[in-house]
């Protein structure tokens, strides 16, 4: 905006640009500083690619089919069809694509979990990666490693196991992958027994906390270590469907060998782990705040690598929890990146995030979340929003702007604001209730070159500080 000739009238020299918004790129703007890291090189002898990705294509290939057919028919995610001819989807899906109702149960679970399909309310919608499929080798691989991510909901627990002895397994397996990765052959079953007992002993004296006198000591967990050998098949047969290891008997005892596609993606976490801990904030061992704000200089592809790396060290569920906790705090920065984080995680943050809608705070993070999940794009995920919801995240963008970033930055912010005109937009920014909505206007006042402009947002400031219309 430039400085208007004295005797126009404020509304008439007031236009804002009107751009998409593009809150979370401006807020992290608002941190200066860039670090790029060069592109790890997998392992000697991994598979081009283009090979993992043909691989990965064949461990799909069920999930692929029913999802087209899904997505054609819209039937297989529906309830079942009523009246004297009704068949239940399972079984149409089954006569249509020659397989039996459990390789489509199968198939469907696994479509999902790869995000291949999508579901709104009883509507079956193929996602983004089941159009691509052909052609982007990247989105295939990503949507076998959010399978492989998911191998126990796709492989049950063994009926009669205490599921904190299950959870147990889960969060020690990824000492076990990696000794699979790291020995590049086949190992004995009982060594990873071994180690898997090592590794839950760990964990639960790492949990272990000094009772107060008044309280008695809490029982050991359930499912004590006798009886890991049957959920340490389970976890192996669970990784072998999902195509990242293989069991063979042979002449003697038991082995496991990781595939290709195995080897490379726990590579792959290991190195995301690495470039965490090798990072001047060792964001791996950090909080979620403090691993947010050692990521906030970063740009949006290192962050992201970041992230995953953090999310690998925890368990999903109490990452969210984290992440969401920040983002109810106070600093605006950390809620925006606080979402980002939570983009990586994917499907398992769905049901925290969703849990939010009700948050004010929280709202237009969540719908514009929610939105790209269901496969809205970024572009087009603001339409989602309300004009009230979008002033609100506005203001909270500019004062993440205002506390982290630069007066110009500041002065640019307006031009992603919905509103047409200065006016329009201080009228609604004064309605919309944010709570730093004074502090934004007054640094918003100080920083803008138009003297007039200036004094009308100072104006806008002392009647919201004061209560006035």
């Amino acid at each position: 905006m430039t400085s208007r000739k004295p005797d126009e009238p404020l509304a008439r020299n007031s236009r804002l640009r009107l751009v998409r918004p593009r809150s979370l790129a401006t807020a992290r703007r608002a941190v200066t500083t860039r670090r790029t890291r060069p592109a790890p090189r997998p392992p000697e002898g991994t598979p081009p690619r283009a090979e993992l990705a043909r691989q990965a294509r064949h461990v799909l290939a069920d999930a692929v089919r029913i999802a087209r057919w899904a997505a054609v028919d819209g039937g297989a995610g529906k309830t079942p069809r009523t009246g004297p001819d009704a068949v239940p989807p399972r079984e149409r899906a089954a006569a249509a694509l020659d397989l039996t109702p459990g390789q489509v149960r199968a198939g469907w679970d696994r479509a999902r979990l790869a995000g291949l399909v999508e579901l709104h309310g009883d509507t079956v919608r193929p996602g983004w990666r089941l159009h691509a499929w052909d052609r982007d080798d990247s989105a295939v691989l990503r949507g076998w490693v959010a399978l492989f991510d998911a191998w126990s909901l796709v492989h049950p627990a063994p009926e009669g196991v205490a599921p904190g002895a299950v959870a147990e397994v889960v969060e020690a397996l990824p000492q076990v992958l990696s000794l699979l990765q790291l020995s590049q052959g086949p190992v004995l079953v009982p060594a990873l027994l071994d180690l898997l007992g090592q590794r839950v002993e760990e964990l639960r004296g790492e949990r272990c906390e000094v009772p107060a006198p008044e309280q008695a000591p809490e029982a050991p967990a359930e499912g004590g270590v006798d009886g890991l050998p049957a959920l340490l098949d389970w976890a192996l047969e669970g990784l072998a469907a999902v195509g990242a290891l293989t069991l063979d008997s042979g002449a003697g005892e038991r082995h496991a060998t990781l595939t290709p596609l195995g080897n490379w993606a726990v590579w792959v976490k290991l190195e995301q782990i690495c470039v965490a801990a090798q990072s001047p904030a060792g964001n791996i061992e950090q909080s979620a705040e403090d691993m947010l704000r050692g990521c906030a200089r970063l740009t949006p592809g290192p962050a992201r690598d970041e992230y995953r790396a953090w999310l690998a060290a925890r368990t999903l569920s109490s990452a969210v929890a984290e992440l969401l906790a920040v983002a109810r705090g106070e600093d605006a920065l950390l809620r925006g990146l606080a979402f980002e984080a939570l983009r990586v995680v994917g499907a398992p943050a769905e049901a925290g995030v969703r849990a939010t809608v009700s948050e004010p705070s929280l709202r237009p993070y969540a719908l514009l979340w929610l939105a790209e999940y269901e496969g809205a794009d970024p572009d087009d995920a603001q339409e989602v929003l309300t004009r009230e919801e979008a002033t609100w995240l506005w203001v909270d963008t500019a004062a993440a702007v205002a506390d982290h970033g630069e007066t110009a930055l500041l002065v640019r912010h307006l031009d992603s604001a919905v509103q047409g005109t200065v006016p329009a937009l201080l009228d609604e920014v004064r309605a919309v209730g944010h709570p730093r909505t004074v502090q934004v206007l007054v640094a918003l006042a100080a920083a803008h070159p138009d003297p007039a402009l200036a004094k009308a947002v100072r104006r806008a400031a002392f009647q919201v500080h004061t209560g006035g219309a």
